[in-house]
Protein backbone atom coordinates (compact mmCIF):
# COMPACT_ATOMS: atom_id res chain seq x y z
CA UNK A 1 0.00 0.00 0.00
CA UNK A 2 2.88 2.31 0.84
CA UNK A 3 4.52 1.57 -2.50
CA UNK A 4 1.38 2.52 -4.36
CA UNK A 5 1.28 5.95 -2.62
CA UNK A 6 4.89 6.68 -3.39
CA UNK A 7 4.41 7.99 -6.98
CA UNK A 8 1.65 10.36 -5.77
CA UNK A 9 3.94 11.66 -3.04
CA UNK A 10 6.75 12.25 -5.51
CA UNK A 11 4.35 14.12 -7.82
CA UNK A 12 3.19 16.30 -4.93
CA UNK A 13 6.75 17.17 -3.99
CA UNK A 14 7.57 18.04 -7.58
CA UNK A 15 4.50 20.25 -7.77
CA UNK A 16 5.43 22.06 -4.58
CA UNK A 17 8.90 22.57 -5.95
CA UNK A 18 7.49 24.17 -9.07
CA UNK A 19 5.28 26.48 -7.05
CA UNK A 20 8.05 27.64 -4.72
CA UNK A 21 10.36 28.09 -7.65
CA UNK A 22 8.06 30.53 -9.46
CA UNK A 23 8.06 34.30 -8.95
CA UNK A 24 4.63 35.61 -7.95
CA UNK A 25 3.39 39.16 -7.35
CA UNK A 26 0.47 40.69 -5.47
CA UNK A 27 -0.76 44.20 -4.64
CA UNK A 28 -2.52 45.54 -1.57
CA UNK A 29 -4.43 48.03 -3.77
CA UNK A 30 -4.79 47.65 -7.50
CA UNK A 31 -7.00 50.75 -7.90
CA UNK A 32 -5.58 53.54 -5.74
CA UNK A 33 -7.42 56.88 -5.76
CA UNK A 34 -5.67 60.03 -4.62
CA UNK A 35 -6.31 63.76 -4.78
CA UNK A 36 -4.06 66.02 -6.80
CA UNK A 37 -0.81 67.17 -5.11
CA UNK A 38 -0.90 64.36 -2.53
CA UNK A 39 1.37 61.29 -2.41
CA UNK A 40 0.47 57.70 -3.29
CA UNK A 41 2.01 54.25 -3.08
CA UNK A 42 1.67 51.80 -5.96
CA UNK A 43 1.86 48.46 -4.20
CA UNK A 44 3.79 45.61 -5.86
CA UNK A 45 4.91 42.78 -3.54
CA UNK A 46 6.92 39.64 -4.36
CA UNK A 47 5.29 36.71 -2.55
CA UNK A 48 7.41 33.84 -3.91
CA UNK A 49 10.85 33.81 -5.51
CA UNK A 50 14.13 31.91 -5.30
CA UNK A 51 16.08 34.85 -6.76
CA UNK A 52 17.76 37.15 -4.25
CA UNK A 53 18.18 40.13 -6.59
CA UNK A 54 15.41 40.12 -9.21
CA UNK A 55 15.21 42.79 -11.90
CA UNK A 56 12.43 45.35 -11.27
CA UNK A 57 10.78 47.52 -13.90
CA UNK A 58 7.82 49.91 -13.78
CA UNK A 59 6.07 51.10 -16.92
CA UNK A 60 3.37 53.73 -17.47
CA UNK A 61 0.58 53.05 -19.98
CA UNK A 62 -1.37 56.13 -21.04
CA UNK A 63 -3.21 56.97 -24.26
CA UNK A 64 -2.02 53.66 -25.74
CA UNK A 65 1.60 54.74 -25.19
CA UNK A 66 4.02 52.85 -22.92
CA UNK A 67 6.97 54.56 -21.23
CA UNK A 68 9.48 53.61 -18.54
CA UNK A 69 8.93 54.86 -15.00
CA UNK A 70 11.62 52.76 -13.25
CA UNK A 71 14.36 51.15 -15.31
CA UNK A 72 18.02 50.31 -14.82
CA UNK A 73 17.59 50.93 -11.06
CA UNK A 74 16.51 54.56 -11.40
CA UNK A 75 13.38 56.68 -11.88
CA UNK A 76 12.70 57.69 -15.46
CA UNK A 77 10.58 60.21 -17.35
CA UNK A 78 8.29 62.82 -15.78
CA UNK A 79 8.47 61.13 -12.37
CA UNK A 80 12.16 61.99 -12.01
CA UNK A 81 12.67 63.84 -8.74
CA UNK A 82 9.25 62.99 -7.26
CA UNK A 83 9.19 59.20 -7.03
CA UNK A 84 11.24 56.39 -5.50
CA UNK A 85 11.22 52.63 -5.14
CA UNK A 86 9.68 51.67 -1.81
CA UNK A 87 11.03 48.44 -0.34
CA UNK A 88 12.06 46.11 -3.14
CA UNK A 89 9.34 46.65 -5.71
CA UNK A 90 6.63 49.16 -4.69
CA UNK A 91 6.62 52.66 -6.18
CA UNK A 92 5.88 55.86 -4.23
CA UNK A 93 4.98 59.10 -6.01
CA UNK A 94 4.89 62.54 -4.37
CA UNK A 95 2.95 65.58 -5.50
CA UNK A 96 0.82 63.66 -8.00
CA UNK A 97 -0.83 65.61 -10.81
CA UNK A 98 -3.77 64.92 -13.09
CA UNK A 99 -1.36 63.75 -15.79
CA UNK A 100 -0.29 60.88 -13.52
CA UNK A 101 -3.66 59.17 -13.93
CA UNK A 102 -2.75 56.03 -15.91
CA UNK A 103 -2.09 52.30 -15.80
CA UNK A 104 1.21 51.29 -14.16
CA UNK A 105 2.71 47.87 -14.77
CA UNK A 106 5.13 46.31 -12.29
CA UNK A 107 7.37 43.69 -13.95
CA UNK A 108 9.75 41.35 -12.10
CA UNK A 109 12.31 39.10 -13.74
CA UNK A 110 13.76 36.37 -11.47
CA UNK A 111 16.41 34.40 -13.35
CA UNK A 112 16.77 31.66 -10.74
CA UNK A 113 13.07 30.76 -10.69
CA UNK A 114 11.37 28.18 -12.89
CA UNK A 115 8.84 30.86 -13.87
CA UNK A 116 11.14 33.81 -14.36
CA UNK A 117 8.68 36.62 -15.13
CA UNK A 118 5.57 37.96 -13.45
CA UNK A 119 3.73 41.29 -13.73
CA UNK A 120 0.86 43.15 -12.17
CA UNK A 121 -1.10 46.17 -13.44
CA UNK A 122 -2.26 48.99 -11.15
CA UNK A 123 -4.72 51.71 -12.19
CA UNK A 124 -4.03 55.09 -10.58
CA UNK A 125 -6.81 57.71 -10.49
CA UNK A 126 -5.96 61.29 -9.55
CA UNK A 127 -8.95 63.36 -8.49
CA UNK A 128 -8.93 67.11 -9.19
CA UNK A 129 -10.92 69.63 -7.17
CA UNK A 130 -13.21 71.90 -9.23
CA UNK A 131 -12.38 75.57 -9.72
CA UNK A 132 -15.06 78.30 -9.37
CA UNK A 133 -17.50 77.71 -12.25
CA UNK A 134 -18.59 80.28 -14.81
CA UNK A 135 -22.21 81.24 -14.15
CA UNK A 136 -24.60 83.21 -16.35
CA UNK A 137 -27.76 84.67 -14.88
CA UNK A 138 -30.09 87.05 -16.78
CA UNK A 139 -30.41 90.36 -14.94
CA UNK A 140 -34.06 91.06 -15.72
CA UNK A 141 -36.84 88.90 -17.14
CA UNK A 142 -40.51 89.85 -17.66
CA UNK A 143 -43.16 87.80 -15.91
CA UNK A 144 -44.25 84.79 -17.93
CA UNK A 145 -41.15 84.63 -20.11
CA UNK A 146 -38.62 81.76 -20.24
CA UNK A 147 -35.16 82.09 -18.68
CA UNK A 148 -32.03 79.91 -18.68
CA UNK A 149 -29.23 80.01 -16.11
CA UNK A 150 -25.96 78.20 -16.95
CA UNK A 151 -23.06 76.89 -14.86
CA UNK A 152 -19.87 75.38 -16.35
CA UNK A 153 -16.61 74.09 -14.85
CA UNK A 154 -13.83 72.45 -16.87
CA UNK A 155 -11.02 71.50 -14.44
CA UNK A 156 -12.50 69.06 -11.95
CA UNK A 157 -12.08 65.29 -12.21
CA UNK A 158 -14.20 63.26 -11.97
CA UNK A 159 -16.61 65.48 -13.86
CA UNK A 160 -18.46 67.57 -11.26
CA UNK A 161 -22.18 67.70 -10.54
CA UNK A 162 -23.95 71.05 -10.29
CA UNK A 163 -26.45 72.47 -7.83
CA UNK A 164 -28.17 75.87 -7.88
CA UNK A 165 -29.14 78.09 -4.94
CA UNK A 166 -31.55 81.01 -4.68
CA UNK A 167 -31.12 83.26 -1.67
CA UNK A 168 -28.97 80.50 -0.09
CA UNK A 169 -31.76 77.92 -0.51
CA UNK A 170 -30.89 74.81 -2.58
CA UNK A 171 -33.16 74.29 -5.60
CA UNK A 172 -34.55 70.83 -6.46
CA UNK A 173 -34.05 69.31 -9.87
CA UNK A 174 -37.79 69.73 -10.53
CA UNK A 175 -39.86 72.48 -8.93
CA UNK A 176 -42.97 70.28 -9.10
CA UNK A 177 -41.36 67.75 -6.75
CA UNK A 178 -41.16 70.21 -3.85
CA UNK A 179 -44.24 72.03 -2.47
CA UNK A 180 -42.00 74.88 -1.37
CA UNK A 181 -41.51 75.82 -5.03
CA UNK A 182 -45.08 75.29 -6.21
CA UNK A 183 -45.19 78.87 -7.51
CA UNK A 184 -42.16 78.24 -9.73
CA UNK A 185 -41.72 76.26 -12.91
CA UNK A 186 -38.12 75.12 -13.52
CA UNK A 187 -35.92 72.10 -14.25
CA UNK A 188 -32.33 71.69 -13.06
CA UNK A 189 -29.90 69.38 -14.88
CA UNK A 190 -27.14 68.45 -12.38
CA UNK A 191 -25.00 66.96 -15.18
CA UNK A 192 -24.90 70.04 -17.43
CA UNK A 193 -25.49 72.78 -14.84
CA UNK A 194 -28.42 74.40 -16.67
CA UNK A 195 -31.41 75.78 -14.75
CA UNK A 196 -34.35 76.39 -17.09
CA UNK A 197 -37.50 78.34 -16.19
CA UNK A 198 -40.43 77.67 -18.49
CA UNK A 199 -42.19 80.84 -17.31
CA UNK A 200 -40.78 83.00 -14.53
CA UNK A 201 -42.90 84.35 -11.68
CA UNK A 202 -42.33 87.26 -9.33
CA UNK A 203 -41.26 84.76 -6.65
CA UNK A 204 -38.32 83.72 -8.86
CA UNK A 205 -36.56 87.05 -8.25
CA UNK A 206 -33.48 86.76 -6.05
CA UNK A 207 -29.76 86.07 -5.79
CA UNK A 208 -28.56 82.95 -7.60
CA UNK A 209 -25.29 81.03 -7.43
CA UNK A 210 -24.07 77.59 -8.49
CA UNK A 211 -21.82 75.01 -6.79
CA UNK A 212 -19.73 72.47 -8.74
CA UNK A 213 -18.70 69.45 -6.66
CA UNK A 214 -17.01 66.06 -7.00
CA UNK A 215 -15.21 63.62 -4.69
CA UNK A 216 -12.19 65.94 -4.47
CA UNK A 217 -14.10 69.03 -3.31
CA UNK A 218 -16.36 71.84 -4.45
CA UNK A 219 -16.32 75.43 -5.66
CA UNK A 220 -19.00 78.08 -6.22
CA UNK A 221 -19.48 81.13 -8.37
CA UNK A 222 -20.38 84.62 -7.16
CA UNK A 223 -24.00 85.51 -6.46
CA UNK A 224 -25.89 87.21 -9.28
CA UNK A 225 -29.26 88.98 -9.14
CA UNK A 226 -32.20 88.08 -11.35
CA UNK A 227 -35.16 90.47 -11.33
CA UNK A 228 -38.59 89.42 -12.56
CA UNK A 229 -40.71 92.42 -13.48
CA UNK A 230 -44.30 93.00 -14.59
CA UNK A 231 -45.03 94.20 -18.10
CA UNK A 232 -46.98 97.55 -18.01
CA UNK A 233 -49.41 96.76 -20.83
CA UNK A 234 -51.48 99.89 -20.34
CA UNK A 235 -48.35 102.04 -20.38
CA UNK A 236 -47.14 100.39 -23.57
CA UNK A 237 -50.52 100.91 -25.24
CA UNK A 238 -50.62 104.52 -24.05
CA UNK A 239 -47.15 105.18 -25.44
CA UNK A 240 -48.07 103.70 -28.79
CA UNK A 241 -51.22 105.84 -28.91
CA UNK A 242 -49.20 108.97 -28.14
CA UNK A 243 -46.76 108.21 -30.94
CA UNK A 244 -49.59 107.55 -33.38
CA UNK A 245 -51.32 110.80 -32.34
CA UNK A 246 -48.16 112.83 -32.87
CA UNK A 247 -47.63 111.28 -36.30
CA UNK A 248 -51.26 112.01 -37.23
CA UNK A 249 -50.93 115.65 -36.17
CA UNK A 250 -47.72 116.08 -38.17
CA UNK A 251 -49.34 114.53 -41.25
CA UNK A 252 -52.44 116.74 -40.90
CA UNK A 253 -50.29 119.85 -40.53
CA UNK A 254 -48.33 119.07 -43.69
CA UNK A 255 -51.55 118.45 -45.66
CA UNK A 256 -53.07 121.68 -44.40
CA UNK A 257 -49.95 123.63 -45.38
CA UNK A 258 -50.13 122.22 -48.91
CA UNK A 259 -53.80 123.09 -49.21
CA UNK A 260 -53.20 126.71 -48.15
CA UNK A 261 -50.42 127.01 -50.67
CA UNK A 262 -47.60 127.74 -48.28
CA UNK A 263 -45.12 125.58 -50.15
CA UNK A 264 -46.29 126.90 -53.60
CA UNK A 265 -46.20 130.59 -52.57
CA UNK A 266 -42.76 130.18 -51.18
CA UNK A 267 -41.65 128.81 -54.52
CA UNK A 268 -43.24 131.67 -56.42
CA UNK A 269 -41.87 134.25 -54.03
CA UNK A 270 -38.48 132.79 -54.59
CA UNK A 271 -38.87 133.28 -58.32
CA UNK A 272 -40.20 136.86 -57.91
CA UNK A 273 -36.78 138.03 -56.88
CA UNK A 274 -35.53 137.37 -60.38
CA UNK A 275 -35.27 140.43 -62.76
CA UNK A 276 -38.01 140.30 -65.36
CA UNK A 277 -36.81 139.96 -68.93
CA UNK A 278 -37.66 142.58 -71.57
CA UNK A 279 -40.23 141.60 -74.20
CA UNK A 280 -38.66 140.71 -77.50
CA UNK A 281 -38.71 143.53 -80.05
CA UNK A 282 -40.03 146.21 -77.64
CA UNK A 283 -37.96 149.25 -76.67
CA UNK A 284 -39.12 150.76 -73.44
CA UNK A 285 -38.84 154.62 -73.41
CA UNK A 286 -39.30 156.49 -70.14
CA UNK A 287 -41.62 159.55 -70.45
CA UNK A 288 -41.50 162.77 -68.53
CA UNK A 289 -44.53 161.79 -66.49
CA UNK A 290 -42.85 158.61 -65.30
CA UNK A 291 -39.79 160.52 -64.07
Amino acid sequence: MALRQWPALVLLLLLLGCLTGAVNLKSSNRNPVVQEFESVELSCIITDSQTNDPRIEWKKIQDEQTSYVFFDNKIQGDLTGRAELLGKTSLKIWNVTRTDSALYRCEVVARNDRKEIDEIVIELTVQVKPVPPACRVPRAVPVGKAATLSCQEGEGYPRPHYSWYRNDVPLPTDSRANPRFRNSSFLLNPETGTLVFNAVHKEDSGQYYCIASNDAGSARCEEQDMEVYDLNISGIIGGVLVVLTVLALITAGICCAYRRGYFINNKQNGESYKNPGKPDGVNYIRTDEET
